[in-house]
């Protein structure tokens, strides 16, 4: 329910900027054999967000409702990591004893946040309970105190002050994601440069693209035959005044505008519509401003193959040290033609610069998220094997769309304006 209606087809096709899924490696998620679970302690933020998804309330589980929680996935998931989540997780007042529950279960912990209560104590209590990693929010449409009105650049200083404090403690991944609207999307080249120029502080970059639900768009909202107020959820907005309906291969053509030679390798397709990109996933090489190549799919394959077989769960959080061992991926290169082209330009690199081969060559991940696509007669094309499910009443659920369970008990439904009566589109999609 969190886009205007549009053929997909004709406003964007998927092969533009030279995108194929069919070229490209296909994640072999699903709703039982998963890469993470995504565990929401709390539903309090000191922030709040533009393009957030979640209502904001003054609200914490308690310890026993988290162990149910990561019960309910255990039994129903295989998983190597687990997204804690909210609102923002730091405010849980026993976010320690969560990060402790999740090791003790064999799963990795990644904490999802803004950032501003981390403190370098707390980021120390953290590591020693366990946390592999962070990854936090950061845009220019969060009205963050000391940053409001900020640009996307403006803010990779704040960025690189989070980075620096997380390497400082070693041995952590960190990330970040940013909200991509309309007005921003001319940005995603600079922090993309930016993320090159930290490397070895930065293992992922994240986009995710913008989506409202519109109450006054095409559509009405329906659940069990019954029109509803799409209004009540907090990711609904009354009229749009900004596109909602950007594609992920929009912004590869953006990026492509000043790194012409950027070059996907992965992705997960959507529901209804098999061949968007719904995560669009590239792996690159290098050192601290310069990029060595891209990845190929067969490098991705060969990475979730072998880890699913010698761990049986797919890789989520690879090590830090890992992250910092590209020189060994270069083995690969027979296997890989992302890697062949990338090991050609690390070679003739340090064959020019002959000390430059004692320095750690780093991979970095850079994800594009297209959320909730509603198309042109209501389905909703949501992620294929999406990883980002939580737990609702003991049941997973997509934590992108909690508040319509939440509200209504149950999904919404689109059902374009004129199309019939409400009781003729009972079933959803």
């Amino acid at each position: 329910m969190n886009a205007p209606a549009h053929n997909l087809n004709k406003l964007f096709p998927t092969n533009v900027a030279g995108l194929d899924h069919r070229q490209l490696y296909r994640f072999p998620w699903s709703t039982s054999d998963n890469v993470i679970s995504w565990l929401e302690p709390t539903a309090k933020c000191n922030l709040a967000c533009e393009g957030c998804y979640r209502e904001n309330v003054d609200s914490h589980k308690s310890l026993k409702e988290v162990r149910e929680d990561l019960d309910v996935f255990n039994r129903y998931r295989t998983f190597d990591g687990v997204s804690i989540a909210g609102g923002d997780p730091l405010l849980h007042p026993n976010i320690c004893d969560i990060v402790k529950m999740v090791v003790a279960d064999g799963h990795k912990p990644i904490l999802n946040t803004n950032g501003l209560a981390l403190t370098e104590p707390l980021l120390r209590q953290l590591k020693d309970a366990g946390v592999t990693g962070f990854t936090f929010h950061i845009d220019s449409k969060q009205g963050r105190p000391g940053w409001k009105n900020k640009t996307e650049i403006q803010l990779n200083q704040l960025r690189l002050q989070i980075a620096e404090l997380v390497h400082s403690v070693g041995g952590l991944s960190c990330a970040f994601n940013a909200t991509i609207y309309e007005d921003t999307l001319k940005y995603v080249p600079d922090l993309l440069k930016f993320g090159e120029d930290h490397i070895d502080k930065i293992d992922v970059m994240v986009f995710i693209l913008f989506r409202a639900a519109v109450t006054e768009g095409n559509f009405e909202f329906v659940r069990n035959g019954k029109q509803v107020d799409g209004g009540e959820v907090v990711y609904s907005v009354d009229k749009a005044t900004a596109r909602l309906d950007m594609q992920a291969p929009e912004v590869v053509a953006k990026i492509r505008e000043r790194f012409p030679d950027f070059q996907p390798s992965a992705y997960l397709g959507g529901t209804e519509k098999p061949d968007s990109f719904k995560w669009l996933f590239t792996g690159r090489f290098g050192f601290p401003g310069k990029v060595m190549g891209y990845t190929g799919p067969k490098f991705m394959e060969m990475v979730q193959t072998a880890h699913h077989l010698f761990t049986g769960k797919y890789l989520a959080y690879a090590p830090k040290a890992t992250l910092e061992a590209g020189r060994s991926a270069m083995l690969l290169a027979p296997l890989d033609k992302g890697i062949r082209a990338t090991a050609g330009r690390w070679l003739s690199h340090v064959l020019r610069n002959p000390l430059d081969i004692r320095k750690k060559l780093h991979f970095q991940a850079v994800m594009m998220i297209q959320p909730i696509d509603v198309l042109p007669d209501g389905r909703a094309n949501m992620c294929d094997g999406c990883p980002d499910v939580t737990v609702h009443e003991g049941q997973m659920v997509w934590s992108c769309r909690l508040e319509e369970y939440r509200k209504y008990g149950g999904l919404v439904q689109c059902v374009p304006k004129g199309a019939g009566s409400c009781a003729a589109h009972q079933k959803a999609p």
